[in-house]
């Protein structure tokens, strides 16, 4: 019997899969993040849209150099709520009478710098309640479309809700005030600039005039300069023109203006030497507008008489972009205090302090919040529970450098912020010591212009007295933890003299 070799059933082949191309996991993830993104905006928007209206007759402008958008609640006539106006002084008297046929009380404008600056001004005499918003506060939300007629809306929306800060703006009379002294600063940096090239004319002469003479503009300086102008060439004859407060001898500047004469920078030298006398001559014109300014703006109520300097005060040569009127006694009668009365603010600082600032301190409800606008203080940035920076917000302001200035002008004084600038500056060195010797100033600069505490000057003794009682304080608490007791070491008695 012969027997067959069965075979077993082969198996069915199986489909074949898909294969999956190359990232298609992280495809699918991506979408999963941008679904999940998509999902929280529209959460948020719901979360905004139930927050109840805070400003009923709200507007938002977004402001530009050829137009203006506006967006209010709504029109009476039932038409689009959005209208671009231009930006010239028809298209703003238009656009005044557009936001009071809507009944509209209240404006947020974003701070685009000059664009907005006029409209502000226009709307604030008209009388409506405008503010001024930081760009940052009123941008779109990420992955929206970005166009003016948007931002408007936006703007409106949200200062209807009351979630718009203000920037600061002082009073009308401050701002002039300021405008004035930001003019005066200008022409003060232009004058340099001539400056540093009549400088530059006298090095390509070979003349070191200012290797013997600290300001070319002194007295010594410009007599020498126009008299080499005026031909003469002589040195031991230009040697002559030196005051007698010259630290260097006649000698010594005689053989500094030995030099090689060529027209083309003599030319140079004259050119800047008129152009900074014109400089001069704008500055004073300024100075009488900042005096006549600052007598307006006098208060009306009865002040003690101006303590005199005090004999200690060291007063510096005047110099020629010096102010031409009394300064510390205008700004008294306009703030009822002696802001120089503080160590290290003169009477350009403090003018400059004031015209940034105004007077009405209560714009900022504490001390805190006046150096949190100022800059001057760390701005922490801390995610994780961890501290990724404390440094200072970039972008300081006029007030916060002349603060600065004045902190540094403090580094050679025997006063008690003298003391503690030179420590601060060993410790930490010296930007992070004008930092927090300006933020000192700040503080000291706010008490006395809020509730008028007058500034109680201070020695290095004092300083260094409390500087011991602190170190002595942490000894103790060091000690105490260490399961010590600090004794004070006690002098032995002197020795008895033989008699």
């Amino acid at each position: 019997m012969s027997s067959r070799n069965t075979k077993s059933p082969r198996p069915r082949p199986r489909p074949a899969r898909p294969a999956s191309r190359p990232g298609q996991s992280d495809d699918l993830r991506r979408a999963a993040r941008i679904v999940a993104h998509d999902r929280r905006q529209a959460e948020d928007c719901a979360k905004i849209a139930a927050i109840p209206v805070k400003h009923e007759h709200a507007a938002g402008i977004d402001a530009g150099d050829l137009s203006h958008w506006v967006c209010v609640d709504a029109v009476p006539d039932g038409s689009d709520r959005v209208r671009e106006f231009p930006a010239h002084t028809p298209g703003l008297r238009e656009l005044v009478a557009w936001l009071r046929g809507c009944g509209v009380t209240t404006i947020a404008v974003e701070a685009t710098g000059a664009y907005g600056h006029v409209l502000f001004l226009t709307l604030l005499e008209a009388g409506f309640t405008v503010i001024m918003t930081p760009p940052q506060f009123a941008r779109q939300i990420k992955g929206r479309p970005k166009t003016d007629r948007r931002d408007c809306q936006w703007i409106q929306r949200l200062h209807q809700l009351g979630m718009l800060p203000s920037v600061f703006q002082p009073d009308e009379a401050t701002q002039t005030l300021r405008d004035y002294v930001r003019q005066r600063g200008n022409l003060v940096r232009l004058s340099g600039q001539h400056i540093q090239r009549m400088q530059k004319a006298l090095e390509l002469m070979n003349l070191k005039l200012t290797k013997v003479l600290g300001d070319i503009t002194g007295v010594t300086g410009l007599k020498i300069i126009r008299a080499i102008l005026a031909g003469r060439r002589d040195p031991k004859e230009l040697a002559k023109l030196r005051d007698r407060r010259c630290k260097h001898s006649t000698a010594e500047i005689a053989t500094a203006l030995d030099g090689r004469y060529r027209p083309e920078h003599l030319l140079e030298l004259r050119c800047c030497l008129v152009m900074w006398e014109k400089y001069l001559e704008m500055i004073a014109v300024v100075d009488q507008a900042i005096a006549a300014q600052l007598r307006l703006m006098q208060r009306k109520t009865e002040l003690p008489p101006l303590p005199p300097l005090s004999p200690r005060t060291r007063k510096r040569g005047r110099k020629p972009h010096d102010p031409r009127f009394d300064v510390r006694t205008a700004l008294y009668f306009v703030t009822g205090v002696d802001l120089t009365a503080i160590e290290g603010i003169d009477d350009l600082h403090a003018l400059t302090l004031v015209s940034e600032l105004g007077t009405d301190f209560t714009k900022w409800p504490t001390v805190k919040h006046f150096t949190c606008w100022l800059a001057l203080c760390p701005n922490w940035k801390k995610t994780g529970g961890k501290v990724q920076s404390s440094h200072t917000r970039i972008g300081k302001g006029r007030a916060a450098r002349a603060l600065g200035l004045a902190a540094w002008s403090l580094v050679r004084s025997k006063s008690y912020l003298g003391a503690y600038m030179r420590r601060q500056r060993s410790r930490l060195g010296a930007p992070k010591a004008i930092t927090a010797t300006a933020h000192k100033l700040a503080r000291i600069l706010y008490n006395l212009m809020r509730y008028g505490v007058a500034y109680m000057q201070q020695t290095e003794a004092d300083y260094a007295e409390q500087v011991h009682e602190r170190l002595e304080k942490q000894f103790r608490r060091r000690a105490k933890e260490l399961g010590f007791e600090l004794q004070p070491i006690t002098p032995p008695p002197p020795a008895a003299t033989k008699q």
